[in-house]
């Protein structure tokens, strides 16, 4: 695959950023009955209310990553990567993205949810050193929470 490059996003982002979201969790619909929730975030509003990174090959954007910083750990979002790209290790890149900001604002847990339909999901974060925390309903969403412990520097 070709270099890809992460970079924090510009507000000209957020309609590729959209459409990344969109072809990242269309097939999610069928097996949710309804669109998941990063489908309907509003990524202008994201862009200036919370840390976002795109992946970018060439000049097109390929994957996004949306993350919150807390008081004492960084909420990973939404990470979504183009179908196009799936599966070459643009997750992973944007993943190690936000882990770096979390530790480089002194953050030692990452924490994320993912959507139990979502079954690639929940063995792709526990690969990368994620473990289940907890399961609940939040708006409907049968969610599945994930924390990584980042190591002391």
């Amino acid at each position: 695959m070709e270099t890809v490059t992460i970079r924090a996003e510009v507000d000209a982002d957020a309609a590729a950023i959209t459409r990344i979201v969109e072809l990242s969790y269309a097939p999610y619909i069928a097996r949710m009955s309804r669109r998941p929730a990063p489908m309907d975030q509003d990524y202008a509003h994201l862009i200036a209310n919370a840390q976002v990174w795109v992946a970018q090959r060439r000049e097109t954007i390929v994957g996004v990553a949306v993350a919150h910083l807390r008081l004492d750990h960084v909420l990973l979002e939404n990470v979504a990567v183009h179908p196009r790209v799936q599966h070459a290790g643009v997750g992973r890149l944007l993943m190690r993205t936000v882990e770096g900001y979390a530790a480089g604002h002194e953050r030692r847990e990452v924490r994320l949810y993912t959507n139990e339909a979502m079954t690639e999901n929940l063995e792709f974060y526990p690969r990368l050193g994620y473990r289940e925390s907890h399961r609940a309903v939040e708006h409907g969403f049968r969610r599945v929470f994930f924390v990584k412990t980042l190591s002391a520097t």
